[in-house]
């Protein structure tokens, strides 16, 4: 006799998790119901906008349920109601209390985009490449009720991180969790039992926390090294700016140079078609893409068409 399926609700909201919902869909698994944040407004005329998630949800034609938070009884009575199996939660937005938790019989699966227990907390991909790691990865996890407590079921790691963005490692990382999804699930499908796991260690923890748009202003008085890390971790968003020969630019893509100087930070010293070098607390910085107020992302050799006078040296 064949079994039924696993009855899987998934939770998620933004881009990242999307690849994840997707890899639930297979033999032996049934997608029951997708939760995601409420619909918020976005764009310039701030309509109201459904998230990835549900966009991916209903072209799939899923369940989708948008509750603002599980407080209520009803909220969770509505969750017990599809008799879950498993909750997979992928960047979904909201603490689950531990009555929500113990609702699904295997409990709750967590897609995080780290090698826990560093990073964990809401921005650990742009903190792994702030602070200059040099790998990254995606855990498992059964879900507690602690942030990002919870023992690790199984942990995908990346190469060398040194050249990746916020944005390319946050698809590489987005692609790996999908990729343990579809390693687990069937065996739990198979098995019906709550697989093996590893308590995190206590040493190592680090929180990521949540990203501030104004952490991305440049300080010049710094290294040059830490201020490409900061552009890489910020692009796309909320992308690094500094003030340069006296106009504010975005700085989309830029270089640390081994190269000495004794100008003052924030100094010109120069532009190539190769890119805009500016002094640092410690060595020079390429600016390679740039963005002035209200424009588009420029090629420098661009940039340096419309401001010809940067193309000589200041040092």
């Amino acid at each position: 006799m064949t079994s039924r399926p696993l009855r899987l609700v998934f939770a998620g909201t933004p881009d990242f998790a999307v690849p994840c919902l997707h890899a639930c869909a297979q033999p032996g698994v049934e997608v029951v119901a997708v939760y995601t944040q409420p619909d918020r407004p976005a764009g310039r005329g701030r309509k109201l906008s459904p998230s990835p998630v549900k966009q991916a949800a209903l072209a799939q034609g899923y369940a989708v349920e948008q509750p603002e938070n599980f407080r209520s009884a009803e909220a969770r009575e509505r969750l017990a109601a599809y008799v879950p199996d498993l909750m997979v939660v992928v960047a979904y937005g909201l603490i689950l209390s531990q009555k929500v938790l113990d609702i699904p019989r295997f409990g709750c699966w967590n897609v995080h985009a780290s090698l826990l227990p560093r990073w964990r907390g809401a921005a650990p991909i742009q903190r792994a490449v702030l602070a200059g790691d040099a790998v990254s990865g995606v855990c498992l996890m059964q879900m507690e009720k602690g942030l990002d407590t919870g023992p690790v079921i199984a942990r995908l790691e990346t190469g060398d991180i040194s050249r990746e963005t916020g944005g390319t490692l946050h698809d590489l990382l987005s692609q790996y969790g999908a990729d343990l999804l579809r390693r687990e699930l069937p065996l739990l499908a198979r098995d019906r039992r709550r697989p093996a796991s590893q308590a995190q260690p206590e040493d190592g923890v680090l929180y990521a926390h949540k990203l501030d748009k104004a952490e991305a202003s440049i300080d010049w008085r710094e290294p040059a090294a830490a201020i490409e890390r900061k552009v890489r971790a910020f692009n796309p968003w909320p992308v690094a700016e500094a003030e340069v020969a006296g106009e504010r630019l975005r700085i989309w893509t830029a270089q640390a140079l081994p190269v000495a100087t004794t100008a003052a930070p924030g100094s010109v010293l120069g532009g190539t078609r190769e890119g805009l070098d500016i002094a640092t607390g410690d060595g020079v910085l390429r600016l390679v893409e740039v963005q002035r107020d209200g424009g588009r992302r420029l090629a420098v050799l661009d940039y340096l068409n419309a401001r010809p006078e940067l193309r000589r040296s200041a040092a």
